[in-house]
């Protein structure tokens, strides 16, 4: 089989959040993807299968588990999909969990994603484990579907932040992101999962579906721009309204090869 690596949400190699890209004519089982997911020890390993015409069913598999959404990964596959495959303007990618998801490649040659709006509330009890699990106290939390988010005063604190794995992993399912505002962007973040895939992700395209309408409301601005603070780090744009939030950013080849199994 094919299978792709892709840099997401950077134009430069090496930076961004990696993702391995596999096309399939049918689904393999499950026990294979997962195993191979876990052999590319990527955080996520996406599987697509062309159903018609620009449309293709998705599913992203971290190395521990299968994930219901993954925007880094969504990214990746289009871009193998307009500059390997020839998809022209707009694919439509099928998912089990998040609906389907319009990828548009724009007029400054960035994939646009349309994700659903998913602004995470407060929280009235903040778990222990959070707290014992972050090196410094955030002044707000809150969550979503996805992942409780630390909010912090500065960006240097965000910078600054250790964890502790074993604590945060209690928190399974959710994940954990600790976020501030920024100076030099409208937004930081990093994103801890040890509960579903590893310690720290380098970009993370879901969790912006959240993030952008919470700075949205706290900045009173629709179009952001953020950084993901990892090691690697990566920019991502956003557009918010109240059902979706647009996110868009850029993709560089890594690797093109094939799979025996």
């Amino acid at each position: 089989m094919d299978i792709f690596v892709v840099d997401a949400f950077t134009a430069q190699q090496f930076k961004g959040n990696p993702a391995a890209v596999v096309p399939v004519e049918d689904w393999l089982p499950d026990e294979l993807m997962q195993n191979i997911a876990a052999e590319n020890n990527l955080s996520e390993t996406a599987y697509i299968k062309n159903v018609g015409a620009n449309q293709y069913e998705i599913r992203w598999f971290s190395p521990l588990t299968e994930m219901d959404f993954c925007g880094h990964a969504t990214l990746a596959s289009a871009h193998v999909l307009f500059n390997e495959f020839g998809a022209e303007n707009q694919i439509e990618f099928i998912t089990k969990e998040v609906g389907n998801l319009n990828v548009i490649l724009n007029a400054q040659n960035e994939i646009e994603m349309t994700f659903p709006n998913q602004k995470p509330e407060v929280v009235s009890t903040i778990p222990t484990q959070l707290l014992n699990g972050l090196s410094n106290e955030p002044i707000e939390v809150l969550k979503n579907r996805q992942a409780y988010f630390a909010v912090f005063a500065s960006e240097q604190e965000v910078l600054d932040i250790t964890y502790i794995s074993a604590q945060l992993k209690q928190l399974a399912p959710l994940d954990v992101v600790v976020t501030a505002k920024s100076d030099k962007y409208d937004f930081v973040s990093r994103y801890f999962w040890p509960a579903n895939g590893g310690d720290e992700d380098p970009v993370t395209g879901s969790i912006h579906s959240g993030l952008a309408p919470y700075w949205a409301d706290k900045l009173d601005k629709a179009d952001l721009v953020a950084y993901q603070a990892s090691k690697r780090g990566g920019v991502v744009k956003c557009c918010v309204s109240d059902g979706t939030v647009v996110l868009s950013g850029k993709g560089v080849l890594y690797l093109k090869g094939k799979i025996n199994v």
